[in-house]
């Protein structure tokens, strides 16, 4: 069995390609179906975050390229292009990146815990479409086994500032007062409500959610002692608001450079902070170039929230102990399983062998019963056919070969037939 994983994250591909792999959480299943289709029906499982689009596949051969070429196609990109931004990675290299990720040390920002759950979300759906099988599901449970130990025995979590949380320190630098400050939350996910929830600490003149659906829009709003409004009306009170920060699933910006404009002109100009923390992009890029906005992506982000990293290198070096235990864990797992050389194959078929010699011997032995020979008789006769068959092999081995094998097989047949009972 192979595994291989094929991604692009924030360290290997520009916003605008990240967007392009960017699924939504109930895309990932019919997205699943068409990748085991085009790669015939591997094990397969994709994560997509705001950071990274990885596809992880497990099969008895390897298909990397083919998983490229199916990747650009998805993408609308040309295979080219994406191999220059893309990573792959084998076997014991995949886990590691696997452990690595769950743990947050291939996120943004080190040590963040965000990104475990949005893994097990997606091996969720993976699981429930029918697209794991005993070997991704092993691979992503000792990721996570690994990720709660790295968690649990280091500081890596520590002094970590979310994007969320980095969103609010910049604003406090546009701003003298946040508590003057009307704050508009586009969107209603996780991202959001996290965000809602730093800002809301340092207690804004006033909170507003836009949302496609108002149900949920009202729930996140009501946590906050804010309004709702439906992202239509968003263009026409763009302008009442001081601060936007907007993370939705939308696949084109919902927030135009004429609609920045129209508002800048009403507030007389008056600055606005923007943080776009959608992929793909929510805010049009051309709105940075305008002289009284302030706007900030995840990827500008990135600077902001590294501050305190360097007391937590030491932790990482102690994550890192961990994950090297759990890659090897693994791969020794996978060789168990090598149809090859693996023990477990090996297991099955003694299991299979025996299971033919009792049945055989059961087939005789009930013949003998229904013509009527004596019980003990053929219980004796049992016994025997089946120690026979079991020792066949080992009394072969002892009487053939040179003297060199002979001594082998008696070391050999000595540890495995006269062990004493313990």
């Amino acid at each position: 069995m192979a595994v291989w994983a094929l991604g692009i994250n924030h360290h290997t591909a520009p916003l605008d390609l990240r967007g392009r792999f960017a699924f939504a959480l109930d895309q990932i299943a019919p997205t699943l179906a068409g990748l085991r289709s085009a790669l015939s029906g591997p094990e397969a499982a994709i994560i997509s975050t705001c950071n990274r689009t990885e596809i992880y596949c497990a099969a008895d051969a390897q298909a990397i390229d083919r998983t490229v070429d199916w990747m650009a196609q998805a993408g609308g990109v040309a295979p080219a292009l994406l191999r220059s931004h893309a990573y792959a990675l084998h076997d014991g290299l995949a886990a590691r990146h696997v452990f690595r990720v769950a743990s947050g040390l291939d996120s943004m920002v080190l040590g963040e815990a965000q990104i475990l759950g949005q893994m097990k979300d997606a091996v969720r759906v993976a699981n429930e479409a029918g697209a794991l099988g005993s070997t991704l599901n092993q691979l992503f449970q000792r990721s996570f086994s690994v990720a709660k130990e790295v968690r649990t025995a280091t500081e890596i979590g520590a002094h970590s500032i979310s994007m969320a949380a980095a969103a609010v320190r910049l604003a406090s630098q546009l701003f003298e007062d946040l508590g003057q400050v009307r704050v508009l939350f586009v969107g209603a996910g996780e991202m959001i409500e996290l965000a809602a929830t730093h800002f809301a600490a340092r207690s804004p003149k006033s909170i507003a959610i836009a949302n496609r659906t108002l149900e949920r829009g009202e729930k996140l709003a009501g946590r906050f002692g804010g309004e709702v409004m439906r992202l239509a009306d968003l263009p026409a009170r763009l302008h009442e608001f001081d601060a936007i920060v907007s993370c939705t699933a939308s696949t084109l910006p919902i927030i135009g450079l004429g609609a920045v404009e129209r508002a800048l002109k009403q507030r007389k100009h008056r600055p606005m902070f923007m943080v776009d923390l959608a992929v793909p992009r929510d805010i049009e890029p051309e709105v940075k170039g305008l002289e009284d906005v302030f706007l900030y992506t995840v990827d500008d982000l990135a600077s902001v929230v590294q501050t305190g990293q360097a007391q937590r290198q030491a932790a990482v070096a102690q994550a890192e102990v961990i994950i090297d235990a759990g890659v090897q864990s693994f791969l020794h797992w996978m060789g168990q399983r090598d149809p090859v050389h693996g023990v477990v194959p090996l297991i099955r078929q003694l299991n299979t062998q025996a299971d033919a010699w009792r049945q055989a011997e059961l087939a005789r032995a009930r013949k003998q019963l229904a013509r009527g020979d004596d019980v003990d008789a053929v219980l004796e006769a049992l016994a025997k056919g089946l120690t026979q068959k079991m020792l066949h092999g080992a009394m072969a081995e002892l009487h053939a070969g040179d003297g060199q094998a002979r001594a082998q097989a008696v070391d050999t047949i000595s540890r495995l037939f006269l062990r004493k009972e313990r």
